[in-house]
């Protein structure tokens, strides 16, 4: 949901994308831990999965990005957190994908923890800019565990797989994109953002990301880089340092 990361010393604001009107229902139920239909959370349409980033830091992306290089396949495991809801509405996604990073094209499939009216709202998905991300129908729980890939062979066809393997759910979707410029990697969690600005995030407490790879070699190897969240001065989330160059995990410090 988000501005595309520029891969140049000054990392700025390169685009925006426009969240599906399935996403925004879905944001606006106020069942926990089911992805359900619902009135929308927002007026605005969200955007959807990306970054604006100045050197190590970013407005609304925690996590690693490789970038240098053409980048074929990335994947991860993480453990769906559960979020702290007040009256406020907020939200938050973790997520693996290619580009986004210095391209205006994104390959991206994750999962949603977002907080309506004082409730948790828990969803997954995947999207293919220029097209709309789209949501999966399936129950998503706070402590399921999930692993999720993006993979291409490099001319075009994308193959995006997320399995909840505590439930026993999985998804593939095969799709085709010729213009995906490949030029970055990342694992992600995300603040999204609305036509307005970025929006406030939900507490999720901690994510832990494991079993990361790009290219199919260890996320450490690919030369990836460390990113704060953090806007105006305040740190929203951090990032831990990588452990046997495929685990870390994301801290959240605030909205």
């Amino acid at each position: 949901m988000s501005d595309a990361r520029r891969g140049t010393t000054r990392r700025t604001t390169r685009r925006t994308l426009v969240a599906s009107a399935a996403l925004l229902t879905v944001l606006g139920s106020g069942v926990p831990a089911v992805a359900a239909t619902a009135p929308a959370l927002v007026q605005a349409p969200l955007v959807h999965h990306g970054s604006g980033v100045l050197r190590s830091t970013s407005g609304n992306w925690a996590g690693y990005a490789a970038t240098g290089g053409m980048f074929t396949s990335v994947s991860a495991s993480w453990v769906q957190p559960s979020v702290s809801c007040s009256g406020t509405n907020t939200w938050s996604s973790f997520w693996v994908g290619l580009d986004g990073d210095g391209s205006n094209t994104v390959e991206q499939i994750g999962t949603e923890a977002d907080c309506s009216g004082g409730s948790p709202v828990y969803s997954s998905w995947y999207e293919m800019y220029p097209q709309y991300p789209s949501n999966f129908g399936n129950t998503v729980r706070p402590g399921d565990h999930f692993t999720a890939s993006v993979t291409t062979n490099g001319s075009g066809s994308f193959t995006l797989t997320l399995s909840d393997t505590t439930q026993g759910w999985s998804r593939t979707v095969n799709k085709s994109l010729r213009s995906a410029a490949l030029a970055s990697a990342e694992v992600i969690a995300e603040a999204p953002s609305s036509s307005s600005g970025v929006l406030p995030l939900s507490d999720f407490g901690s994510v832990s990301f494991t079993s990361a790879t790009v290219n199919g070699r260890s996320l450490g190897s690919s030369n990836a880089s460390s990113i704060t969240m953090a806007s105006g001065g305040v740190t929203k989330a951090t990032t831990s340092g990588l452990s046997g160059g495929t685990a870390f995990s994301v801290t959240w410090k605030h909205s």
